[in-house]
């Protein structure tokens, strides 16, 4: 199983709107419920880095993009980063209830 992983680190006159970005995405998401999909958003101690999580069964296509909500995320984003984001693919090896 694979999972890619986006670290992303916002300036921090920005959070409250990432915050809020993230609380409006989720909401649409946990009131459409799609399957096949497992997403995490978490910030990390520093309280600028997020880190996201995003599974997809195989044979299912991304239903982000179909939401408005992440739209609107995408394009807050670009003026609220502090750094590039990076990705990373990892290959879960074990997990209980995660992933």
């Amino acid at each position: 199983m694979n999972v890619l992983m986006i670290r992303a680190k916002v300036k921090p006159t920005q959070v409250p709107e990432v915050e809020a970005g993230i609380r409006r995405l989720f909401g649409a998401l946990e009131q459409a419920q799609p399957e096949g999909i497992r997403y995490a958003s978490c910030r990390l101690a520093d309280g600028v880095t997020y880190v996201v999580f995003l599974e997809i069964d195989e044979g299912v296509d991304n239903p982000l993009p179909t939401f408005p909500e992440f739209h609107a995320f995408q394009e807050a984003l670009k003026t609220s980063m502090a750094e590039p984001p990076t990705t990373e693919q990892l290959t879960v090896r074990g997990s209980y209830r995660l992933f």
